[in-house]
């Protein structure tokens, strides 16, 4: 049996986890560190949805402090999904389904205008044939993302680890935006980094690492509109 992170693509690994760790917890950065690059990427009426989404307090900060109306969360644990379910009950733009973020078939194509991933990708490359999971779960998203949809990736990984991976998978245009990992909830009048400006970004990334120096204490942020032109891998 896989353990540590080779299990992050298991179901029982993270029921496991949750039935242990209750509490809610958000994977790299809250929605207030992010809010300013979700609301210039993702406008409030459509139909978001967010991957591997845990018990994270996220969506319930789009929803409150963002003003979005229709935040759709998915998980893989039956476990989490259960505790979400019932503790938004009563909040109607919040819903919460048990689905493996490789196999949406349960979604119609072109469903979301956005969906936002905060480390369910970088989970799926720690564990067993990552490379396989990655692109299935890529494809899918591109899949259920309507035309000029916008995939957010929060991950740790830098450009010259994912954008070949992106790349191939689907077909997509990509912006590359950072954050400091411990970027403060209250506002900087001095970021290191300017977070709704992207970093000069060429074919292989290594214009980031230009500009970023090696090993910078950053996330990244991948924002990956779905091209027009389709992808060969994928039937929409």
């Amino acid at each position: 049996m896989a353990t540590g992170t080779q299990a992050y693509g298991e179901s029982w690994y993270w029921d496991n986890r949750y039935t242990n760790e209750p509490g809610p917890f958000d994977w790299y950065q809250k929605y207030i560190t992010l809010a300013p690059i979700i609301n210039l990427y993702v406008p409030p009426n459509q139909s978001i949805l967010v991957v591997g989404s845990g018990n994270s307090a996220f969506s319930e900060g789009m929803v409150d402090e963002g003003g979005y109306t229709d935040v759709v969360n998915i998980d893989i644990s039956s476990v989490v999904i259960d505790a979400m379910q019932n503790k938004y009950r009563n909040c109607p733009q919040l819903k919460y389904l048990k689905m493996d973020v490789r196999d949406m078939s349960a979604f119609e194509s072109k469903t979301f205008g956005s969906v936002i991933d905060k480390g369910t990708l970088d989970s799926l490359l720690c564990g067993n044939n990552s490379r396989q999971n990655a692109t299935k779960m890529l494809e899918e998203i591109w899949r259920v993302l309507k035309d000029k949809g916008v995939y957010i990736l929060v991950t740790y990984g830098a450009p010259l680890y994912r954008l070949r991976l992106l790349r191939e998978s689907c077909s997509w245009t990509i912006k590359l935006h950072v954050i400091e990992k411990l970027a403060s909830e209250e506002k900087s009048d001095n970021p290191l980094w300017e977070l709704t400006k992207p970093i000069a970004l060429n074919y292989d990334g290594s214009s980031a690492e230009e500009t970023l120096g090696t090993n910078p204490d950053v996330h990244y942020i991948y924002i990956c509109t779905k091209e027009l032109s389709g992808n060969a891998n994928v039937k929409a």
